[in-house]
């Protein structure tokens, strides 16, 4: 039977500071463990001696951000609604918003599966594939398709895994995931194994990501979690969809917003000299910047089902607590991420690849994007509790500030003037934008809080 008064202890009777720590502890272990995804596949790549093999991973940045920002749009929607809902005591409508959701993701990877294989290759020429790296690209991409039919309802499963307090299965799931990926690349790919090479690293990844979810599938149908996931709480709501995707949509923004930034500046590279080394090069640096991107969403996974059991509660001074505890630690986790990146950035690129071209790009795009990274904490901070507290469209603006609003212009223009020093400067002045909109809207979310609590 579940722990339900385990539960409650951590979610609503240990102290926020403690209890968001116990649970991101996991939360965040796991997210590393995913980000032992992409790094394995990009380090062994690099060991193929190719360049070109390198500059085709790099071109899928773009897409494997689309895939998890769908993935965030009703796994983080769910699990705020669902924490809301145990928070009010309600543990059969967070049973039924969860099945909900969970079949609803299973629907969406279908779709997206076959959808993407259909159009793989206008995508990645879309994402700025050239001729030569297209056919590795597309061999990348389509075990990744596959996998949308795994990684969907499995991170629907993980937020609502959080939302109860159960972080120690999402952990275990993902980590046995991303230890079996490290195993199996090196099989799958080079000569001595399956001899598939860049196509290997993709498939291996996949097979990993269904043992994720099959993991996390077991949990449910064993009965130790407090939310059922069981046939009769299927029920299809327009009402609880629009809900959850109000809720789940800023968050998923933001990876939408990496993403197209991936995109622009892959194409607004493609037209400089160096075109292949420095997309090569940015798509290392991406998934380097995953990792600290990982550390403040597992903050942030352990933040949200504190605050959102405290706001459904209706517990101003413990969710007051949460908020100061997640802005102060977001600010220096990511704080501490920017220096050790810019103090290591060459070394760092350098264990992907040897090639002094693209490790002097990559070190100088890397310094580039973390000189200014705590934007990043701050602005996911306000972003999921704006949608905590019901404020979901001013969540949605910040979400889009960072890499859609602020950044976007300045990659489509600062190159065509500076060449690559463009791509260089593009970021930190995004930030410095960030910062300003974030500080002065700290006082309007304390506030919008607690007359939001009065409410409800």
């Amino acid at each position: 039977m579940p722990d339900t008064k385990k539960a409650n202890m951590i979610l609503a009777d240990m102290p926020p500071q403690k209890a968001i720590i116990k649970l991101a502890i996991p939360a965040t272990l796991a997210l590393l463990a995913k980000a032992i995804y992409n790094l394995v596949d990009t380090a062994y790549i690099g060991m193929l001696d190719s360049d070109i093999a390198l500059t085709a991973v790099g071109i899928t940045v773009p897409l494997l951000l689309i895939m998890v920002s769908i993935e965030n749009i009703f796994a983080t929607g769910a699990a705020v609604l669902a924490g809301r809902q145990l928070g009010a005591k309600n543990s059969e409508e967070a049973s039924h918003t969860v099945t909900t959701i969970i079949g609803i993701s299973i629907a969406i990877g279908m779709i997206l599966c076959i959808c993407g294989i259909v159009f793989i290759e206008p995508l990645m020429s879309a994402f700025g594939a050239s001729d030569e790296s297209l056919p590795l690209a597309k061999d990348y991409a389509f075990w990744m398709f596959i996998a949308a039919l795994a990684n969907l309802p499995a991170q629907s499963m993980n937020c609502a895994a959080r939302a109860e307090s159960s972080a120690k299965i999402s952990s275990i799931a993902v980590i046995t995931g991303a230890l079996l990926n490290v195993i199996l690349d090196p099989v799958f790919m080079f000569s001595w194994g399956l001899n598939m090479g860049v196509e290997g690293a993709s498939l291996a990844t996949t097979i990993s990501q269904f043992v994720t979810f099959f993991i996390l599938l077991w949990f449910y149908f064993s009965g130790r979690s407090i939310i059922k996931i069981q046939k009769k709480s299927f029920r299809i709501s327009w009402k609880l969809i629009k809900t959850v995707v109000i809720i789940g949509v800023p968050t998923a923004i933001i990876q939408i917003c990496l993403s197209v930034a991936a995109c622009l500046t892959n194409i607004s590279a493609a037209g400089l000299p160096d075109s292949d080394e420095i997309i090569a090069a940015y798509g290392v640096v991406q998934r380097l910047i995953l990792i600290g991107c990982y550390i403040v969403m597992g903050l942030m996974q352990g933040y949200q089902p504190v605050a959102s059991y405290a706001f459904g509660a209706k517990e101003k001074e413990r969710f007051h607590q949460s908020v100061r505890f997640a802005l102060k630690n977001s600010l220096l986790l990511t704080a501490l991420v920017a220096v050790l990146y810019i103090l290591l950035a060459k070394p760092l690129i350098s264990l992907f690849n040897n090639n002094p071209v693209i490790i002097n790009y990559g070190k100088h795009l890397l310094i580039s994007q973390m000189v200014l990274y705590p934007a990043f904490g701050l602005c996911c901070m306000m972003t999921i509790t704006y949608q905590t507290i019901g404020a979901s469209k001013y969540g949605l603006f910040l979400s889009v500030i960072r890499q859609g609003l602020f950044y976007v212009p300045f990659i489509l223009t600062l190159p065509e003037f500076w060449g690559v020093n463009g791509i260089y400067f593009s970021q930190p002045a995004a930030d410095i934008l960030t910062i300003l909109v974030c500080v002065l809207s700290i006082k309007n979310m304390k506030t919008t809080a607690s007359a939001n609590m009065d409410k409800t």
